[in-house]
């Protein structure tokens, strides 16, 4: 395994480390802190040791810090920004008080530090957030509006993303996870996001994606048995038979919060006998 999660992305050499992604961070946070527990809420230390005991549980082939999780907890805890946030009319002003904010970007950067140590460049450290769109609709929603996204809007989204990322442009990353809502978005808005990941040299995985907009991604997420991220969740939860795969290709699944302990084990334990 590298540091660099694109040097591990699978390719017709099948020598490539990427062969399975799990995201369990919902599934772990039930079990280790309960069903309301806040893993931000206590600074990187307290971060770090969910984080170890969490990959204890399961393990992935990629380690994953969820950004918007972040966020989403500093916002419930600091009622204060959030007022901020809606305190003027323009569309982007929302996200772009937010990314703003110097106690999320100061706790991500010793998250990020602390984590990367921990892994000791034996594993890729992706950050996880919502697309640009996505994530300028789920502001708007939070300080009461209804979401106005478009072209343009999107794209100053995606140069907010990239000026935000600058607080861990030093740090042992390995690449970015776009996850997009329940409207896919344009993704030639992303371009600014794009260009600094590349200056960065972080790979960027789309999940989502909108079906022809894969072209600058890295790699993309989803259920199309053409894409190289397989995401296998509802079969291997479900009981059913796991899709066939190609040397080029990795599983990903993301674990129900609620699904028994036992049944997680026999799930993951099928999923990492599959051969591709």
């Amino acid at each position: 395994m590298s540091q660099y999660l694109a040097d591990d992305l699978p390719d017709a050499t099948g020598t490539k480390a990427l062969r399975v992604w799990l995201e369990s961070s919902g599934y772990a946070r039930r079990l280790l802190l309960g069903r309301e527990g806040d893993p931000w809420a206590e600074g990187a230390a307290k971060y770090l040791s969910f984080f170890t005991q969490a990959r204890g549980l399961l393990r992935s082939d990629v380690a994953v810090v969820n950004v918007g999780d972040l966020f989403r907890s500093w916002m419930a805890r600091h009622p204060g920004l959030v007022a901020e946030m809606g305190s003027k009319t323009r569309a982007t002003y929302p996200l772009r008080r937010m990314l703003e904010e110097a106690g999320p970007r100061a706790l991500l950067d010793e998250v990020v530090e602390a984590v990367g140590a921990h892994l000791q460049g034996q594993t890729p450290l992706v950050l996880a957030m919502p697309a640009p769109g996505a994530w300028l609709a789920e502001a708007q929603e939070l300080v009461g509006r209804a979401p106005e996204v478009d072209a343009d809007t999107t794209e100053d989204a995606a140069m907010y993303i990239a000026d935000f990322m600058r607080c861990v442009a030093q740090r042992p990353v390995g690449g970015l996870l776009l996850e997009e809502g329940e409207a896919p978005g344009e993704v030639s808005a992303y371009t600014p996001l794009f260009n600094a990941a590349r200056h960065y040299r972080w790979a960027v995985v789309g999940r989502g994606v909108a079906a022809g907009q894969d072209a600058p991604f890295d790699a993309v997420i989803g259920t199309d048995d053409k894409v190289q991220g397989r995401d296998v969740s509802a079969a291997l939860f479900g009981g059913m038979d796991l899709p066939k795969t190609t040397s080029v290709q990795f599983l990903y699944a993301q674990v129900p919060v609620d699904h028994p302990p036992e049944a997680v084990l026999d799930a993951v334990a099928r999923l990492q006998g599959v051969p591709v």
